[in-house]
């Protein structure tokens, strides 16, 4: 037998007779540890820390049997540096690519300045893909199998099923407080948001947005045009009720 005890957020993905307490699973020949992770339910992106029988180890590692396993969530306030760590080094760029079941997300991410892709046609292959690509993005989901993909590196199964509530957990969870810069980015295609003169877009308004604004912005790729309308003052409101914490 192998013992195991998960801490801190990793319960949530454990029956509730595994939670917070050390449960016992048969010993497998020539697993390893990361596979046996994933079997309880626990996706990988979501560790940061292993130790067996008080030493820390990496996803490779073979377990033996009567190993004593403890499986440590991201650290926030302790300082693991000896350890081994099982996260990839921060990403220097904060870029979310998201699944199918978290498009109002996604438009709030956007709202808020987060280059953030999406499309509710993608497969989990797909997700996957695009996440482990050369710009590397981290995988919002509520499908944590797609999470135990062995290429996806950077992942966050979102716990929450409300899309406001999902905008602060995400928010909270990645530190991104000081990272909004909102009307950025395009809420339809993630493209840049860039301000214009008026005679560049005059064509596309209608007369009334014409007489009355003097300041537009276009998004550099679907050509969407801005301006601080009635609209404007709305989503306002809707990006002050997202970052109250």
């Amino acid at each position: 037998m192998v013992s195991f005890r998960f801490y801190e957020e990793l319960n949530d993905f454990l029956s509730p007779n595994r939670r917070k307490r050390d449960f016992t699973i048969p010993f497998r020949p020539q697993n390893s540890i990361k596979d046996m992770i994933e079997s309880v339910g626990v996706p990988h992106t979501e560790v940061d820390l292993i130790l067996v029988n008080g030493r820390s180890v990496d996803f490779s590692y073979i377990v033996q049997p009567d190993d004593q396993i403890s499986i440590y969530p991201v650290f926030e306030s302790f300082d693991i540096s000896r350890l081994t760590r099982l996260r990839p080094e921060p990403l220097r760029r904060t870029r979310f690519v998201l699944d199918t079941h978290l498009g109002k997300l996604a438009r709030y991410l956007r709202l808020l300045g987060f280059d953030t892709l999406y499309n509710n046609a993608w497969q989990d292959a797909e997700l996957a893909e695009i996440a482990s690509a050369g710009d590397k993005r981290i995988l919002l989901t509520r499908d944590y199998g797609l999470l135990k993909r062995k290429q996806v590196t950077h992942g966050y199964f979102v716990r929450n099923d409300k899309p406001n509530m999902q905008v602060r957990e995400v928010l909270s969870r990645f530190h991104l407080h000081q990272s909004v810069q909102p009307f950025t980015r395009c809420t339809q295609c993630n493209g840049l948001i860039q301000a214009v003169v008026k005679d560049q877009v005059l064509e596309r308004l209608p007369q009334r947005v014409a007489e009355a604004f003097d300041q537009f912005s276009t998004c550099e790729i679907c050509q969407r045009v801005y301006w601080q309308g009635s609209h404007y003052d709305h989503m306002r409101r809707i990006i002050d009720g997202l970052l109250k914490q």
